[in-house]
């Protein structure tokens, strides 16, 4: 793989960029390989290139159906944080927010990572209450957060209606370490990496079933074929549950879609980004200056990809409210991913009762701010075949023991 930088940036402007190389290979996949991954998405892709860092296996493939990173990777609002409450979660993603801050540096490509810091908005009386309980949790758990009173956010937000009359302001949970990053640019670093280590990323492959023998995964059937395999993961999301049904077993998710859209672009005016759980709406400025807002879960099952209007009206009548600068902006794209909510909105990392095949699955809303924790801790759980102290309090035996990891309230639009 060749290094991008300055010099290379400078050495392909004298000769009109002719030289540049392909970002990653689209190699005929071979009949077998060690590990095959399901799901060219951020959480396969790292899954991938830290079973070939971390623990030196790169005999790997990732199928992907369409193309690489096209379904939630994205479909998001880029927004990544770790202030959650329970333990196991605020380990997790707070690994992910590590790993984020030295990414572009150890893929060798910008992924635009941006700590810009992130408040959520306490509107009532409640919320403020369980905003300081978080506060103390994270304090408890090495997370950097801290509770900030009315005045503070009016400073760091000017354009905030502090004393809405439906949802007033009353304070906010402040994570400065929060921030965005460039959605595609993740999926694209990873691939180039874990191209450059000899992984082979199929695209335009659509699995058609799971084979097994005598209770062991034996390998997967393709429209590009058959691919035998030793492990099996599954990470596809909110198609986790259609995967798992072909494997044999099932897992308890429901698909719903999350709704997202962009605004025309406008001068820079918000320089943070925003959550108003109350209301389900989330919103932060875009390098290009538009503004990114996302809304709530469907309140049905379904697999679309488009959202619905009215989620629309329902989040912009309440941003419009807290930002009234936004009112007449028009709207350039919508969209919508489908997430997969288990019953404590916590995700499953986890061996399955078929030997040898692991899922990662059940991030619902959170799922591009855990990428780098995700794919860590899962490339453990396969190489391994345990888990290690990141996904050992995600497995599927928790719903069976009663084990919940409740983040219904610190995932914010996810109940």
């Amino acid at each position: 793989m060749r290094k991008y930088s300055i010099f290379a940036v400078a050495r392909e402007a004298m000769r009109y960029h002719a030289g540049w190389e392909k970002a990653w290979r689209s190699p005929v996949p071979k009949k077998k390989y060690k590990a095959v991954i399901i799901g060219a998405g951020g959480h396969g892709l790292a899954t991938a290139y830290y079973l070939g860092k971390v623990h030196g296996i790169t005999d790997v493939a990732i199928v992907e159906k369409g193309w690489l990173g096209g379904g939630n990777t994205g479909r998001n609002t880029t927004i990544i944080r770790s202030n959650y409450l329970q333990d196991a979660s605020a380990a997790i993603f707070d690994k992910a927010l590590q790993l984020y801050e030295g990414l572009s540096q150890d893929l060798n490509y910008n992924v635009m990572f941006s700590p810009r810091g992130l408040l959520m908005l306490a509107q009532s009386e409640h919320e403020m209450r369980g905003y300081k309980r978080t506060v103390y949790a994270n304090d408890l758990q090495g997370v950097s957060t801290r509770w900030i009173d009315r005045d503070e956010v009016r400073a760091l937000v000017p354009i905030i209606n502090i004393d809405g009359p439906r949802y007033p302001v009353l304070g906010a949970l402040y994570q400065e370490r929060g921030g965005t990053a460039r959605h595609d640019a993740v999926a694209w670093g990873y691939a180039r990496a874990c191209s450059a280590m000899g992984m082979d990323i199929i695209q335009q492959c659509e699995v058609t079933g799971i084979r097994t023998q005598n209770g062991t995964v034996a390998g997967i059937d393709t429209t590009k074929g058959a691919i035998e395999c030793e492990t099996l993961s599954i990470v596809t999301a909110g198609h986790s549950s259609v995967l798992a049904d072909m494997a044999g077993f099932r897992l308890p998710l429901e698909s719903v879609a999350l709704q997202a859209w962009v605004s025309e672009p406008v001068k820079p005016c918000m320089d943070m980004v925003v959550m108003a759980n109350l209301v389900h709406g989330y919103m932060s400025q875009s390098d290009k200056g538009e503004m990114v807002i996302g809304g709530g879960t469907d309140g049905f099952n379904n697999y679309t990809q488009r959202g619905s209007w009215h989620h629309v009206e329902e989040t912009t009548r309440a941003l419009v409210e807290t930002f009234p600068i936004i009112s007449r902006l028009k709207m350039l794209r919508q969209w919508g991913g489908i997430v997969d909510m288990t019953g404590d909105r916590s995700p499953i990392l986890s061996a399955t009762p078929i030997k040898n095949v692991f899922v990662n699955c059940g991030w619902g809303t959170g799922g591009f701010k855990a990428i780098p924790g995700s794919g860590w801790a899962m490339a453990e759980l396969v190489a391994r075949g345990t888990p290690g102290p990141l996904a050992a309090d995600f497995g599927l035996n928790r719903f069976r023991e009663g084990r919940f990891i409740d983040e219904s309230v610190a995932a914010g639009v996810a109940h």
